[in-house]
């Protein structure tokens, strides 16, 4: 089983600038890793322990609500895909309990915090490319920039999603989309890690770079969105999930339980764990 070292099977790169146009770059990158790390664990706590960021940033690399709508938008991708999918995972996991008079909305959270700080620490470089290569054996990542007021989250999330106008099931590099500007072949992986089955931790980071390298253009004051997914999806040669009736191969661990197409954890634990 082959990876690319770059979040998908190609280099991709959404770009949103004013007038809303999407741009996309895609260069293959199939070199191997050149590092020895093992795990994923491992290779976070290396680029955290060296990463140099700001104080003030470590204390907010995106809000509670910019991550409830990522979150919220990959479920709802997630549970529509066509055709359907077997085995999607829930990435947002939640339930209502209901305990009489007494209802309790319980959110597991698989908001992946390391994740979310790794790509802090990506976004905080300023750098319009996939990265650090050593990290993306273990995990895919995609990446959004704009220039300008945005009015949410998702103008800059769901361009990867429109690239399923050009996607084929099962693979992504039947993919024939129509370039407006910079392409080089295939341009459906950021929405194939989208819907990646297994991907079912995220974590994301938005960073204002004051100055920006752009394809060689200086971009002043761009938002910089970078999405981390575990574990990560777009293997050369495999589908992004099985085909079937919803929720009729979810991994044993869940239990049997389905939600909105999306195999769902059941409750198994005493300790409620509140989202805040």
């Amino acid at each position: 089983m082959i990876a690319i070292s770059a979040v998908s099977s190609a280099l991709l790169f959404s770009l949103l600038c004013e007038a809303s146009a999407v741009v996309l770059l895609n260069s293959t990158d199939s070199s191997p890793p050149t590092n020895n790390f093992t795990d994923i664990e491992a290779a976070l706590k290396a680029q955290l322990d060296s990463a140099d960021i700001p104080k003030a940033r470590r204390k907010r690399y995106i809000s509670q609500n910019d991550m409830i709508a990522i979150l919220d938008y990959h479920n709802q991708v997630r549970g529509k895909v066509f055709p359907p999918a077997a085995n999607m995972e829930y990435m947002d996991n939640r339930v209502s309990l209901d305990f009489g008079e007494l209802k309790i909305k319980i959110r597991f959270q698989v908001w992946d915090e390391n994740l979310a700080k790794s790509a802090e620490a990506w976004a905080a470089t300023c750098i319009w490319d996939h990265g650090p290569s050593y990290l993306l054996r273990f995990l895919g990542q995609n990446l959004s920039v704009r220039t300008g007021r945005y009015r949410s989250i998702l103008q800059l999330v769901k361009p990867w999603y429109d690239e399923v106008k050009d996607y084929a099931f099962p693979y992504p590099q039947d993919c024939n989309p129509r370039c407006p500007m910079r392409c080089f072949g295939p341009m459906c992986t950021h929405y194939t890690q989208m819907v990646w089955a297994t991907s079912n931790r995220i974590g994301c980071a938005i960073h204002t770079c004051q100055n920006m390298n752009v394809w060689g253009a200086v971009w002043r004051r761009a938002v910089y969105l970078v999405c981390n997914y575990a574990p990560k999806g777009n293997w050369i040669g495999e589908a992004p999930y099985k085909v079937g009736v919803p929720c009729s191969a979810c991994p044993p661990s869940y239990g049997g339980s389905c939600t909105d197409n999306l195999c769902f954890p059941g409750v198994t634990s005493n300790y409620l764990y509140w989202f805040k």
